[in-house]
């Protein structure tokens, strides 16, 4: 058996008119979505708020994720502005990124036809197309995964030993850069590990200068988030682990409750084999049905037949531990349908390589004209409004509308009010919003946004970062949707730290024909928290 995987035979000519195909194609599909974010009036989603606020105050960590995703928004919005399509530029970007590293990947380890599939397949996920027109951390993490798998293969595949240096070294940084984007590069790290554990050959090939290039270099790139993380006592770490929900209680949260469940909520996880199918059916919406399928059935028969396919081996191995990883959380706790969609960088390799290799025009046709018709559904729902409400896609944009009516209520009832405090707010989702939408309000007006610190300690960003602790005359602003049924308790409690009160109105804000977000806001005066309690950490009941 060779040391090394070889590389796929490469004919210059075709080599060059595929990946021109391939960027013209990817090219296309992001000019789309671009265009697309510049004609929607989709208003930020509270966690893309968040993300747009760290990006205001750059730093190596924040509460709940690595600062990757604040550094690259802060970068867009520096070119283009604060309006909502440059803080989401991110995304699409990103996946072009990931798309054509794809490509030349599977150049390298198949050929480039199999690479244009590849980036097909990946770009027309459904998954990509909702994580595309939105700004999140799983973007640049499969951007970065993307880069690292491309590098590896060319670690794989270099003859020369000064070649694999470079490659290791290049796989390190892609690592490094994709654990600054989001901690799921874990479950690239695993199957990295596990190839080199379970090919002997792959063993044998690292040697020890390269081993320290990639680690060293990964750690190196990563070194500032992990000494923000033991400055602030590994606070985003201990997030990601609670955020894991291995409890009912954090499982069942929401925005008026905090980000992570405290320690005295948590109960032990029951292991419950019937959610293992609503995982799996949830991939058929991330990958997309035919593609996924045919992942399975690709799986299945290389298990009976076992093929000398080297490079098959190797991209099965990388993405089965984000897959049987969270499946197995998902038996025993919740698991987001995302958490796995780092499977799918080498997951769409591996299935456009099976697919061209067993002549399956018709199943791969049929998975791009599908998907290709879910992105331009999406295009048309995102740019249009009544046409999302006429097809039932209104749930899914209710939390991105209404926001800014809510901040010019807000303004215009601190303008009525006079002089205040400060703004406080009860929930983390209305913080991050109104920070946002009242920006030029805020830039305008020294008034601080504050958040309301219901338990003994903080549970989210808002909390840890802008604590409402003192004020005389509080602007006090509670924002619920209409079935919310700990609404009025949250802020029964919040009234209840206040000497006095005077209730200033409740409006309601429409984000669709169907769903009201209710706005209640009151003046207090002379804050003063009561005492929580030391074991729940709870306020006093009255």
């Amino acid at each position: 058996m060779v040391d090394r995987l070889e590389a796929a035979p490469r004919e210059p000519s075709l080599e060059r008119r595929v990946l021109v195909w391939t960027l013209a194609f990817v090219g296309a599909l992001t000019a789309l979505r671009i265009a697309g974010l510049f004609l929607s009036p989709v208003e930020l989603y509270p966690e893309e708020s968040q993300y747009w606020l760290w990006s205001r105050h750059l730093d190596f960590g924040y509460f709940s994720k690595p600062p990757m995703i604040a550094w690259l928004i802060r970068a867009a919005t520096t070119l283009g502005g604060d309006r909502e399509a440059f803080v989401r530029l991110v995304a699409p970007v990103s996946h072009a990124v990931a798309a054509i590293a794809l490509q030349r990947t599977c150049a390298r380890l198949y050929g480039g036809w199999t690479g244009f599939w590849a980036a097909v397949l990946y770009s027309l996920m459904p998954g990509v197309q909702l994580s595309a027109a939105v700004v999140a951390t799983d973007a640049p993490l499969m951007a970065f995964c993307a880069l690292g798998l491309w590098a590896y293969s060319g670690w794989l595949t270099a003859p020369r030993a000064s070649a694999r240096v470079r490659w290791a070294a290049a796989l390190g940084v892609c690592i490094g850069l994709a654990g600054l984007s989001k901690y799921a590069v874990l479950y690239l790290v695993i199957g990295l590990g596990l190839h080199a554990a379970l090919i002997s050959s792959v063993r044998r090939r690292w040697r020890p200068i390269e081993v320290a290039a990639l680690v060293g270099l990964a750690l190196l790139v990563l070194s500032p988030n992990l000494i923000w993380n033991a400055a602030h006592g590994f606070q985003t770490v201990a997030h990601t682990a609670a955020d894991a929900a291995w409890s009912h209680e954090a499982a069942t949260g929401s925005a008026h409750r905090p980000a992570v469940a405290p320690p005295h909520q948590h109960r032990p996880s029951k292991f419950d084999p019937r959610q293992a199918p609503g995982f799996l059916l949830s991939q058929l919406g991330v990958f997309g049905p035919i593609p996924f399928i045919a992942l399975v059935v690709g799986v299945v028969l290389w298990v009976r037949r076992r093929p000398e396919e080297r490079a098959d081996r190797m991209l099965l191995i990388l993405t089965l531990p984000a897959l049987t990883i969270i499946l197995a959380e998902s038996l025993v706790a919740r698991a987001n349908a995302n958490w796995a969609a780092v499977a799918y960088v080498p997951g769409a390799a591996l299935t456009a390589a099976w697919l061209v290799r067993w002549g399956a025009w018709r199943t791969l046709g049929a998975a791009v004209v599908s998907q290709g018709a879910i992105v331009i559904l999406f295009f048309a729902a995102a740019t249009s409004p009544a046409l999302a409400n006429r097809v039932g896609l209104a749930n899914s944009f209710k939390r991105a509308r209404g926001w800014e009516a809510v901040a010019a209520l807000v303004d215009a009832q601190a303008a009525r009010t006079g002089p205040v405090s400060s703004i406080a707010v009860d929930d983390r989702f209305t913080y991050n919003s109104l920070a946002y939408y009242r920006r030029r309000a805020m830039a305008e007006d020294a008034t601080p946004m504050k958040m309301w610190v219901r338990e003994s300690r903080p549970h989210n960003e808002a909390e840890t970062s802008a604590p409402l602790t003192q004020g005389d005359r509080v602007l006090f602003v509670d924002v619920s949707d209409s079935i919310h049924q700990d609404a009025a308790k949250y802020r029964n409690e919040a009234m209840r730290d206040f000497g006095s009160t005077q209730v200033l109105g409740a409006w309601k804000v429409w984000t669709d024909p169907k769903h009201p977000r209710e706005v209640f806001i009151f003046l207090g005066r002379n804050f003063h928290p009561r005492p929580r309690d030391p074991r729940t950490g709870l306020p006093d009941p009255v």
